[in-house]
């Protein structure tokens, strides 16, 4: 079997379309690819007219398509794509003019090395072509070998590694500020975390002839500082004392806790500890609590500064008298903020939030039974969730979220010009379809129609090219913007007038009372709509 194509003939300074008809089933020569063909090769058509009559006719025949070509002979021709892991060749072969030569394996295999290509070359496939020679047919040509994948070493920790695990909310709607899982406390002897080794793979080796190695760089082992205990195998870590576990990059602490079993006030004067501190009391209107690890307060916090490198726990809230300072890079809990200042390079939960500033590099969680953000300026580099946001008595409020939109802008235009102009394409392939079929019941083209048709195939030529581009420029920006948050602003039960709400470079104020509804930045502006999951 073989399919139908056409042949370039070049002879007296003209150039003739040479078609041969398919044998044994083989499929006719779109009017398409003859096109591609003919054009490709430099060749310039003075009667398409001819063109499509010689293929409407399906017989072998040799018809003038240009009265003036000065082009010389050329040979059967093979191009090749590669895989982008490089573990897959295809190549497509194109006829030689008239008189030009026919690639032989050597030649394929010869074109193949030229372009580096070494390894799993089929050998049968070469044959196939050889024997059949199909054109415009993709031939899987060469196949790289994919490594053996086992598995990395990996670490199970038997205690709570997630610094942005949530309180719970409870049945009733309110949340649970005093009993707190994000604080691990370990006992003498606790098992902290088991090694399982890792199973080595088997390399693979892609068309190139290079080796695909085998993730052997990401296996693990047990990292940990003082008060840990290895067993004797060296695959289990144990605490020596009780304390809190952490991660931190990789390896794992256990601090003992600096206990202040009262409240921190003239007693006790301000406290500086490298780990964690668990005040039994509260922190008085003045002082200073600065921890390495967490600081957990199971009563409130006046006017004071509190300074963490882990997160803050405050089970009975903070008063900051318009005083009080509260940053840390972990987490903050506490069960309301009122009349302070707030900042964390993680995200904020509490009950409510009133006349005070709280500053958060990721969510904003407000979403106690009766959760309120009044009076109060709130940023969040994730989202901002409250139940309720102002208040009747219209006191300024102020809700900021966003990223650069930036890249975002232009993302999104590429993707509408990628989808108009593949549309195009495919809105243009019916029209061509229609042409191939009166070409193939032997009808003639006019004039008009063939001039229409030449259009067509042209500007499919450009939208492709640009298509292309566009698509190289989109699948970059796609691979950079894969990080980017989605900010909104979500209201679970009303939104007061007077609310300003602010999202990337936009600005928006609320002039009604809403209820259950989110904000959220579409096609260049603030837009409201029912709360969603």
């Amino acid at each position: 079997m073989a399919n139908a194509y056409i042949q370039l003939v070049f002879k007296d300074g003209k150039a003739y379309s040479k078609y041969i008809p398919p044998t044994d089933g083989g499929e006719d020569v779109e009017i398409s690819k003859a096109y591609e063909y003919i054009k490709n090769h430099g060749v310039q058509i003075d009667d398409m007219a001819a063109l499509t009559q010689q293929m409407s006719e399906k017989k072998a025949s040799e018809v003038l398509i240009s009265n003036k070509c000065l082009l010389s002979d050329f040979d059967e021709k093979m191009t090749i794509k590669i895989s982008l892991d490089h573990m897959k060749v295809t190549a497509i072969f194109e006829p030689p003019s008239a008189g030009g030569d026919l690639l032989g394996a050597g030649d394929i295999i010869a074109g193949l090395n030229s372009k580096g290509i070494i390894y799993g070359i089929s050998q049968d496939a070469i044959l196939d072509f050889i024997n059949n020679r199909i054109y415009y047919v993709p031939y899987v040509i060469a196949n790289g070998d994919r490594p053996v994948i086992g598995h990395d070493a990996r670490i199970i920790y038997n205690f709570n590694t997630n610094p942005s695990l949530k309180p719970k909310i409870l049945p009733d709607g309110s949340v649970d500020f005093k009993n707190l899982n994000t604080v691990s406390i370990v006992n003498e002897g606790d098992l902290l975390a088991t090694l399982i080794p890792a199973d080595p793979g088997k390399p693979g080796k892609d068309v190139y002839g290079k080796e695909i190695p085998v993730r052997e760089i990401n296996d693990a082992k047990l990292v940990y500082g003082d008060h840990i205990r290895l067993s004797d195998d060296g695959t289990a870590i144990y605490s020596e004392i009780y304390g809190h576990a952490t991660l931190e990059n990789g390896k794992v602490i256990v601090q003992d806790e600096f206990l202040v079993k009262s409240d921190v006030d003239n007693s006790t004067g301000n406290i500086t500890y490298g780990g964690n501190v668990h005040i039994i009391g509260s922190v008085r209107s003045g002082f200073t609590v600065k921890a390495g690890g967490d600081i957990v307060v199971d009563g409130v916090v006046e006017g004071a500064y509190l300074d963490a490198g882990g997160q803050i726990i405050v089970r009975q809230g903070i008063h900051g008298m318009n005083k009080g300072m509260i940053k840390c890079r972990g987490a903050l809990i506490a069960q309301f903020i009122e009349s302070a200042r707030v900042s964390t390079e993680n995200y904020v939960e509490t009950g409510s939030i009133l006349y005070s500033d709280v500053n958060a590099k990721d969510d904003v969680r407000v979403m106690n039974k009766k959760g309120f953000i009044a009076g109060s300026s709130v940023r969040a580099g994730g989202k901002v969730e409250s139940v309720t946001i102002g208040s009747e008595m219209g006191a300024a409020t102020r809700i900021e979220v966003g990223i650069d939109p930036e890249k975002k802008a232009r993302y999104n235009l590429l993707q509408r010009q990628i989808v108009d102009e593949s549309q195009q394409i495919e809105k243009a392939r019916p029209v061509i379809a229609s042409y191939d079929q009166f070409v193939k019941s032997g009808k003639k083209l006019d004039s008009k129609n063939m001039a229409y048709l030449t259009t067509v195939l042209q500007k499919i030529d450009v939208l492709r090219t640009s298509l292309k581009t566009h698509r190289e420029e989109f699948n970059a920006l796609h691979q950079e913007l894969l990080t980017s948050k989605h900010s909104k602003v979500v209201v679970h039960r009303q939104i007061f007038p007077g609310v300003t709400i602010t999202i990337s470079e936009l600005s928006f104020t609320v002039k009604e009372e809403s209820s259950y509804v989110q904000f959220e930045k579409k096609n260049g502006e603030i837009v409201s709509g029912p709360v969603s999951d």
